[in-house]
C-alpha cells in the first residue's frame, strides 16, 4: 500500500463502530466464509464450482476490509468534540437553512463519512465551510455541481 500523509480523523463513536466491524469480520465473518469454502470443496471439482469462487472472492473482500480498518485504526487521530463550544467542530451535529430547507449534518472525519445518514466529512466543501463557525453565521460552500451554496447555521449540538 502506498504511504500517504492522510491522517484519519475519527470521532470516538466512529472508532467504536470500526472496532465492532473489525471484531465481527475477524471472528464471525471469517468463520462463516471458511465454512462456505470447506463445504464448496466437498462438492468435488473446484475448477468449475461457482460457490467456491464466490466464497473465495468474498474472502478476499473481507480480508481487504479487515486490512483497511486495521490501517485506519492504527493511523487515526480520535477527536473528542468540545462539549462547551459554541463553534462547529468535528463531531458536531449542525442544523442549517440551505435555500429555505432545513438540513442536519454531523461533521466527521473522512474515514467515517456516510452521506446516506448525513455524516459529512470535515474535508468536504460543506463540512470544511461549517467548521469553526457559530450559530447565526451565514456560510458559503461550493456544492457538488460547482454552484455556490449559502447556509445559515441554525443550531449546533455536541
Amino acid at each position: 500500500m502506498a504511504s500517504n500523509n492522510n491522517n484519519f480523523i475519527l470521532t470516538p463513536e466512529g472508532r467504536d463502530q470500526l472496532e465492532q466491524e473489525l471484531n465481527y469480520l475477524e471472528t464471525e465473518k471469517r468463520a462463516e466464509i471458511g465454512e462456505r469454502i470447506k463445504v464448496a470443496r466437498e462438492f468435488g471439482d473446484i475448477s468449475e464450482n461457482s460457490e467456491y469462487d464466490d466464497a473465495k472472492n468474498e474472502q478476499g473482500m473481507v480480508e481487504a476490509r479487515i486490512a483497511e480498518i486495521s490501517h485506519i485504526l492504527s493511523e487515526a487521530t480520535v477527536v473528542n468534540t468540545p462539549k462547551r463550544s459554541n463553534k462547529v467542530n468535528i463531531g458536531s451535529t449542525v442544523t442549517v437553512d440551505m435555500g429555505g430547507k432545513e438540513r442536519v449534518f454531523t461533521i466527521v472525519g473522512a474515514a467515517e463519512s456516510d452521506v446516506a445518514v448525513n455524516k459529512i466529512s470535515n474535508e468536504s466543501p460543506v463540512g470544511a465551510a461549517l467548521i469553526g463557525h457559530k450559530k447565526g453565521d451565514k456560510v458559503q460552500a461550493t456544492g457538488p455541481t460547482g454552484r455556490e451554496i449559502t447556509m445559515e447555521i441554525l443550531k449546533i449540538e455536541h
